[in-house]
């Protein structure tokens, strides 16, 4: 992991936090561009990226990392859930949102997650973020899915309910392989470029109700 945040002290403790759950954190950079280099340099898996930074900022980062380095995934921490930054986070590729209030165990669960190839979003952000994209003016899918299983719609339900992979195998009694194998299909079938979109699917399809 690549800890980015203008923030030494941060750094420092988000490290403890990290390497306390076991995980490596193979470097720190104070801002953007900083972050972009290390990523050239050491490949990590995941950033964790602040937003706010002098120079260039963490949404700029994301989006120049995700194009040059896909396989890097990028999970925002910050203090800040403004819509623009969250909005913003999403379009640059970023694989999740959390708040810089979250507690350490939660931080954990959610790098774990990102690592997994699991979007993850605070859940005070992620209903305004649904409705966001619901809301836009742009062309909806029909009412019907299409070629979705009965199985991969049930797997979608629990997407875009915030499930986990591990929750969703409990809930439906299915291995955690085969849960995987179902995400996948339902990138490939939906067009969706990770799981934040599936959630958004999930939401359009009426398969998860909208409270506004």
């Amino acid at each position: 992991m690549l800890i980015v945040d203008d923030q030494p002290l941060l750094r420092h403790s988000l490290r403890i936090i990290v390497e306390g759950a076991g995980m490596d954190v193979v470097g720190e950079a104070a801002d953007g561009a900083a972050a972009i280099e290390g990523v050239r340099a050491l490949r990590p898996d995941v950033v964790l990226m602040d937003i706010r930074m002098p120079g260039i900022d963490g949404i700029r980062a994301t989006e120049t990392i995700v194009a040059e380095s896909p396989e890097t995934r990028v999970l925002i921490l910050s203090m800040f859930e403004l819509d623009e930054y969250v909005y913003g986070a999403l379009r640059a590729g970023a694989s999740g949102f959390l708040l810089k209030d979250a507690r350490p165990e939660q931080l954990v669960d959610g790098i774990r997650r990102t690592v997994q190839n699991e979007s993850l979003f605070a859940p005070s952000i992620l209903g305004r973020l649904v409705s966001h994209y619901l809301d836009a003016p742009v062309r909806r899918p029909s009412a019907s899915p299409g070629p979705m299983t009965a199985r991969e719609a049930e797997v979608l339900t629990l997407v875009g309910r915030g499930l986990a992979n591990t929750e969703i195998a409990d809930v439906l009694k299915i291995s955690m392989g085969t849960v995987k194998t179902h995400i996948g299909n339902l990138l490939a079938k939906l067009q969706a470029r990770d799981r934040a979109q599936l959630v958004i699917a999930a939401y359009e399809y009426g398969l998860v109700p909208l409270s506004r």
